[in-house]
């Protein structure tokens, strides 16, 4: 069994969908997970906005025009009346569905049930489409089998046990067709696993059904050694250790969710990022296997907050830290980073939601500073303590560049800069040079 994901470019065109219908002929038994097509999930969070502040005329408007872009694509994707009328008809259920909520009081609940749409729309017309082309599949909805718990993560043993039970009922068939993002939540609403969920759908699933092999196809051939959007002349990275991925993703790498790692390495299933539109090239394998001595990529991540606690009282005083952390955990705010002195801490927050009540609370404990617009530069590979060489070569690259923090020892596979978000470009395009051209003229 594989399992292979498809993100909104891969489907976002009739164009595209054919594409993806080549790549999943062959024999082996598979569960494509399929996206929303490409700019649909924002139009409809707009929708959604719209919605909230009782915008119906407005709302009515964006509605509209989304439907007629699937008219289009509609019309572009089958070849046969019967086919289009059939998708048409589809079309009308789903636009009507959105047009109703113009008529009553819009909630978070109908929200989530607006967002969904995108992914039920996309897999019932991938799966029209094979049906016209004497494609055997089974659609198989994410509604019936993708739960979260009470704490908004996914209750894999429920996962487990229902797609089991779904796959059951079709036992000659080897092609499977799903939603990604979707599920239920504990009290049976429409819920989804938030932006980018798809790609954590795609390892979920991977680790339900014991896959052999995820794929997470995208429109880049697989994770590259460092932003492809600011820096000239990247490439991508053909081996990444799960942890190594795990870093790169959650520190700014787009291609992979930051959350999908996990139930592959928990089940040592290897993930693969492949291109649908170069389908021939290698892309990146993720995998248990570390390959050491080198540094593999640089990922940014931007909007981090930097917050400075400096107290006299810190000196030999056990539990501040303690008291410091809960004030985090009681506003539900992760720290990504964090360094410590005799009589300070330095820590960085990417959601600043409750930035102003968290200061208040950390201003008993002493002076707080707060910087904004800040950058982490997380620099990945497999870092042993003993060798000096990465350390060195990454702040002879950055000896111009002002560092606000810096992290490491925490995990052998991570160097964490922080800078100012102004000195970003700046820094990715140093780091480029001083390591991976360097990694190239000794090649």
């Amino acid at each position: 069994m594989r399992i292979l994901k498809f993100g909104g470019t891969s489907v976002g065109s009739a164009e595209r969908m054919r594409s993806v219908s080549a790549l999943i002929q062959s024999g082996e038994p598979k569960i494509v997970v399929l996206s929303a097509m490409s700019g649909t999930t924002n139009a409809l969070v707009q929708i959604a906005e719209t919605l909230y502040q009782n915008k119906n005329k407005e709302a009515n408007a964006l509605i509209d025009a989304l439907h007629d872009k699937y008219k289009q694509v509609v019309e572009e994707l089958y070849t046969t009346a019967d086919k289009k009328k059939e998708a048409n008809s589809l079309l009308t259920t789903h636009f009507d569905h959105l047009r109703a909520f113009t008529q009553d009081l819009f909630t978070i609940h109908e929200e989530r049930a607006v967002l969904a749409q995108g992914e039920l729309l996309s897999t019932a017309l991938f799966q029209f489409f094979l049906e016209e082309n004497g494609i055997p599949s089974v659609l198989l909805p994410a509604l019936n089998f993708m739960k979260i718990d009470e704490n908004e993560e996914p209750d894999a043993p429920y996962i487990a046990k229902q797609l089991k039970v779904e796959l059951a009922k079709y036992p000659e068939a080897t092609l499977f067709i799903t939603q990604g993002y979707i599920c239920r939540n504990t009290f049976g609403e429409i819920d989804n696993l938030k932006r980018g969920g798809s790609d954590y759908s795609a390892s979920l699933i991977g680790a339900a059904a014991d896959a052999d092999e995820i794929q997470i196809w995208t429109d880049i051939d697989g994770m590259h050694n460092n932003d492809p959007r600011i820096v000239k002349n990247t490439y991508p990275i053909a081996q990444l250790s799960f942890d190594e991925a795990a870093e790169l993703a959650y520190f700014g790498a787009k291609i992979l969710h930051p959350s999908s790692v996990t139930p592959a390495k928990q089940k040592n299933i290897p993930v693969r990022l492949l291109n649908t539109m170069e389908p021939e090239a290698k892309g990146t394998t993720i995998s248990a296997e570390r390959v050491g001595g080198s540094i593999k990529a640089v990922a940014a991540k931007d909007g981090i907050t930097a917050i400075k606690i400096k107290s006299g009282r810190m000196l030999l005083a056990y539990g501040f830290l303690r008291s410091v952390f809960e004030v985090f955990e009681r506003y539900k705010t992760p720290i990504d980073m964090i360094t410590t002195s005799e009589v300070a801490v330095s820590l960085t927050i990417d959601n600043d939601r409750f930035l102003d009540e968290i200061v208040a609370e950390l201003e008993k404990f002493g002076q707080v500073e707060v910087d904004k617009e800040q950058t982490i530069i997380c620099v990945v590979g497999d870092f042993i303590a003993k060798d000096s060489g990465p350390g060195l070569r990454i702040f002879e690259s950055l000896k111009e560049i002002p560092l606000r923090m810096i992290s490491f020892g925490g995990s052998r596979s991570n160097i964490s800069l922080l800078i100012d978000t102004g000195n970003k470009v700046e820094a990715l395009t140093k780091l480029n040079d001083g390591i991976f051209e360097r990694n190239k003229a000794n090649a």
